[in-house]
Parts: structure tokens; C-alpha cells; sequence
């Protein structure tokens, strides 16, 4: 918790405001007590109406000064809260933007987006409370003690009585609350996952028809937060009952010996009056501090998971400071392996290639052969376990990642789209594109077909995820995207698999001008696609079992061979 609030550094002359103006109201609120016993002592008693209203108007005084310290407080404190937590998740934000794949398998997205939102807002809303609580209720315990002993010190030990009595209460709630408000932040992030996971694959449910099944696993990870929350609200639920209960008995206390000691003539009326508002202070500032006590440790679970993704190091740094400028358009891999973490098997074995400028390095092979694993590795999204990859001539561990990045043209396996114009997804390749730049990609990729139909041309929104346009549209978008950049290398992870046989031929032929001067990395399913590639490179369980064209292959491989005759007759082989 400690090192989330050290975010609160740029906050701090509105901290030290806070604390000012917190302290102006306190002294205010224990000042008015006296002014009342004064008042009742010297004023109602003796009958001095001038006396009443002399002090009646300094009480007023005291209030207004109060009640604005209080007004000013609350601004300050939700402006330096609501600060942190922007800060914060601008932190976070930037911080997880580091992250390679591994990261964000490790922790999930779903919990990163409950740890970015719902820990955050716990986060801002104890800190207005530490702010305004925290400063405030010491204060007031302290004051009220010192001024209600300063009354009558006898009577005081009735306070001193009642103490154990509200700390032991306090204590035994915070032992049963801790371990369930850790896991309500876990139920959180169930029930986020679950949510998330049907609306971004309700297509599929529907098609399946299994709404019903999803509603059940809904409800029980609804039912499982709600049971645990409704444990630490029935924790909780005991508290503000004990600590009335405590209060009550108190002034009951209070009143009972205060009147035996004022018919002693021991004390006034106007003190006793005095000493029980000092009480109530005394109580309302303990029950301040056991909701604070309740809150902080709910607050510190928070802080500890947002910690944990602040203090999480990517699994490789950007290190680098070579430029990937030496031999343009050239990719090598040489001696490569990797593992995907914790797996026992390797995903990739020895793959070991040169693509050049002006060539087509194709890669097939069956499900699960690593063909989108291997293009995965040359942005870095992954860091090999050995062997090298070089992009340029250049180690992509050596160079910045953004430097290895800006010489790509990536086309995922599964589009991805941003809410906004088609124009907008298109200059996501560069954004400082041209008019005819962004017409001449679409062109390329035949996606102009379709957007001179839509209304609104480049100008067409397109919704979250482009679910407002077909597979093959989105996939047509996603290569005029990598195509507007003119890059040195571009990957195609199977990227024509939406697209109609005579749409893949015609694109496949206005490729060949456009990236005569590039490397091309074309991962495919079907042979027709990868028919005419420089270099083809068939992959099975992580190894290279053959390289070659594809009449060098059909007569030499028979990985390949299979392939082909799964697809194409022998005539068309042949």
C-alpha cells in the first residue's frame, strides 16, 4: 500500500493542504464543546442573555470555520485521489505495454483489467478516506481525551473502561475480514473472465446453443462472488451494531456518574454536557478508525495486486542499440529453438532459413506444426531459447524493439480491428499516410471492392472488432493496414484463409509488384496459396522436415506430397 501511495508525490502540496485544512476542522469541532459549557455555565444558568449571545456568536464563527475547512478538505482530498488514480493507471497501462506475450498469459487479461479498473477505483476511494480519516480521527481521539480529563478526570476513566472493550471488537472483525476481502478480488476476476469470454464469443455460443450452459457458468461465478461477499458483509454487519452498543452504554455511564458527581457538587451541568459530546467524539473516531481498518486491508489487496504488475519485469528487455539497417529486407533464422513457458516439449527445434528481398518464404504444415509460432517470434513477441534471428542482418535481441518492429508488416492469423473509420484501420499502419497512399493499399488488397459499396467509403465506421464486416473483409483490411507501411519484411500468418479462391489469386498477383523489393513470409493452409513461393519450408511438431520449391518438394517430401494430395487431384499437381 505504501508503495502505491508514493504516487501521491506529485500531490503533495494538496496533501499538506488536506492535512491543514483537516486539522482546522478538528480543532473546530473540539472548541464548540467548551463554547457550549461556557455558554450553558455562564450563560443559561446565570440568566446573562448579553453572555449567550457573545459566545453563541463566537460558536457560529467556529462552525463557519469549520464547516468550510471540511468543504475545502473533501475538494482536495478527491482531487489528489482521483490524481493517483489516473496516475496510476496510466502506469499500468504503460507498464503492461512492455509486457511480451508471455506476461500477459501469465497473468491473464481478464485480471489485468480488473487490477487496471476495480483495484484502482479501491485504491482511490481509502485514499480520499486515509486523507480526511486518517489525519482526522487520531486528532480528535487525542483532543477528546485530553479535553474530557481537562473536564473531569475522574469521570474519565469510564472512557479508559470502555476502550478494550471497542479495540478487542475491532481486532476479532479484521481477522474474519482479511482473508475474504482477498477473495473477492479473486471472484472478480472469475466472473470478468467469464463475462468477457461470452462477449467476445457469443457467435460461437449461439452457434453451438450453448446459452444455457453459459448462463449456468455465469450465475455460479455470480453466486460465488455474491456468497463471499455476502460472508464479509455479515463480518462487517456486526461491527457498527457492537460499537453503538459500546457508545450507548458509555453516555449511559457518563450520565449516571456525571449526575452523582454534579449533586456532589463536583462538576456542572455544563461540563457533563461537554464531557458526553467529547465522548461521542472519542467513540466516532475509534468507529472511524475500525471502518478504516476494514477498508485499508481491502485497499492493501488491491495495492498489492497492482504492485504485482508494476514490479512484473517483461521476460527480455529492449536493450538494444543497433540499427536493423544493413542488409534491407533480409530475415535469418539460424539454429533456433523455443519453448513456450512451462511446457516440457519444445515448440519449435533447429529451424535454420534465409528469406531474401524480392523472394516469397512460404511455411506449411499441419495443425499444430508451430508455423504461427515461428512468425511470432521475428516481431519478439516471444524470446527464443536459443540459436539466433537476425531481421536486417541485425540480432533481433541487439536492436530496439521498436526499430525490428518498424521494418514489418505483420498480418495476424486472427484480424484485429479498432473501433473508428475503415480509414482509420488502414492508416494504423501510418498514420501520416496520404489519401492516395491509403487508396493504393486498399487497392492491393482488393479491399476497395467492398468499400466503395459501403456507405460512406473510408469513411464507414467500423464497430468493435470489426463485427460489423465479414472475415474475409476484415482480413483484406488487416493487409492494406500492413501494406500502407511499405515495410522491408511482411508476415502473412495465414492470412488468406477468409478470402475466395479468385480474391486470393488476384491478390496474391498485385503483391507480387508491390513487394518485389521485400521480404515476404507467407504462412498458409492451402497449397494453391504457396504453389508459386521462392521457398517453402514444411513444418511437423516444431521441426523442418523439408525445404524447397514446390516441384522439389512434391518429388522429394513426403510430408508435403500428403499435403498436396489432401488438397489438389494428381492432375493438378502435376
Amino acid at each position: 500500500m505504501i508503495k502505491v501511495l508514493k504516487n501521491l508525490s506529485p500531490y503533495k502540496w494538496i496533501v499538506f493542504s488536506v492535512i491543514a485544512l483537516v486539522f482546522a476542522q478538528s480543532m473546530a469541532e473540539l472548541f464548540l464543546p467548551t463554547l457550549m459549557a461556557d455558554i450553558i455555565d455562564n450563560g443559561v444558568v446565570k440568566g446573562d442573555i448579553p453572555y449567550i449571545w457573545k459566545i453563541g456568536l463566537w460558536m457560529l464563527l467556529v462552525s463557519a470555520i469549520g464547516a468550510t475547512a471540511a468543504v475545502f478538505a473533501s475538494f482536495y482530498s478527491s482531487k489528489a485521489a482521483m490524481g493517483l488514480g489516473r496516475d496510476l493507471r496510466q502506469k499500468v497501462f504503460k507498464h503492461v505495454g512492455q509486457f511480451s506475450l508471455q506476461e500477459f498469459d501469465e497473468v491473464g487479461t481478464a485480471s489485468l483489467i480488473t487490477r487496471t479498473t476495480n483495484d484502482i477505483t479501491q485504491v482511490q476511494q481509502v485514499t480520499i478516506m486515509m486523507l480526511r480519516m486518517v489525519i482526522s480521527a487520531p486528532i480528535m481521539l487525542v483532543g477528546g481525551v485530553i479535553l474530557a480529563v481537562s473536564k473531569d478526570a475522574k469521570l474519565s476513566l469510564v472512557i479508559i473502561g470502555a476502550m478494550p472493550f471497542l479495540v478487542i471488537a475491532i481486532l476479532l472483525i479484521l481477522k474474519y475480514a482479511m482473508p475474504l476481502f482477498q477473495q473477492v478480488q479473486k471472484k472478480i476476476d472469475g466472473l470478468n473472465l467469464v463475462v468477457r469470454e461470452n462477449l467476445t464469443g457469443i457467435r460461437v455460443i449461439r452457434a453451438f446453443n450453448r446459452e444455457t450452459e453459459e448462463k449456468a457458468r455465469l450465475q455460479t461465478a455470480n453466486r460465488d462472488l455474491a456468497d463471499v461477499s455476502i460472508k464479509v458483509n455479515k463480518v462487517m454487519a456486526f461491527l457498527m451494531p457492537v460499537m453503538m452498543l459500546v457508545m450507548n452504554i458509555t453516555v449511559v455511564a457518563v450520565i449516571w456518574f456525571g449526575g452523582i458527581r454534579i449533586s456532589n457538587g463536583a462538576m456542572q451541568i455544563g461540563d457533563l454536557m461537554a464531557f458526553i459530546q467529547y465522548v461521542m467524539m472519542i467513540m466516532f473516531a475509534l468507529l472511524t478508525a475500525s471502518f478504516m481498518f476494514v477498508m485499508i486491508p481491502r485497499a492493501a489487496v488491491s495495492a498489492k495486486r497492482i504492485n504485482e504488475v508494476l514490479e512484473m519485469q517483461p521476460a527480455f528487455k529492449d536493450d538494444g542499440t543497433q540499427k536493423a539497417n544493413l542488409a534491407r529486407g533480409t530475415l535469418e533464422f539460424e539454429d533456433v529453438t523455443f519453448y513456450y513457458p512451462g511446457a516440457e516439449e519444445a515448440a519449435l527445434s533447429h529451424i535454420s532459413f534465409t528469406a531474401k528481398p524480392g523472394e516469397i518464404t512460404a511455411i506449411i504444415g499441419g495443425t499444430g506444426s508451430g508455423k504461427s509460432t515461428l512468425v511470432n517470434l521475428v516481431p519478439r513477441f516471444y524470446e527464443v531459447k536459443s540459436g539466433t534471428i537476425r531481421v536486417n542482418g541485425v540480432d533481433i535481441r541487439k536492436a530496439p524493439q521498436q526499430e525490428i518492429r518498424s521494418k514489418i508488416g505483420f498480418v495476424p492469423q486472427k484480424s484485429v480491428l479498432f473501433t473508428g473509420s475503415i480509414a482509420d484501420n488502414i492508416r494504423f499502419g501510418k498514420q501520416d499516410a496520404s489519401e492516395q497512399e491509403l487508396k493504393n493499399a486498399a487497392a492491393i488488397a482488393q479491399a476497395t471492392e467492398f468499400i466503395d459499396h459501403i456507405e460512406g467509403g473510408y469513411s464507414a465506421s467500423v464497430e468493435q472488432g470489426g463485427s460489423n464486416l465479414s472475415g474475409g473483409q476484415k482480413q483484406r483490411l488487416s493487409i492494406a493496414r500492413a501494406l500502407i507501411r511499405k515495410p522491408d519484411l511482411y508476415i502473412f500468418d495465414d492470412s488468406f484463409s477468409a478470402l475466395d479462391f479468385k480474391t486470393d489469386a488476384k491478390l496474391r498477383k498485385a503483391l507480387e509488384n508491390e513487394t518485389k523489393h521485400a521480404t515476404v513470409l507467407l504462412v498458409a493452409q492451402r497449397v494453391s496459396t504457396v504453389v508459386d513461393a521462392d521457398r517453402i519450408i514444411v513444418l511437423e511438431k516444431g521441426e523442418m522436415v523439408g525445404i524447397g520449391t514446390h516441384k522439389e518438394l512434391l518429388e522429394n517430401n513426403e510430408v508435403y506430397r500428403e499435403i498436396a494430395l489432401s488438397q489438389l487431384s494428381e492432375e493438378e499437381i502435376a
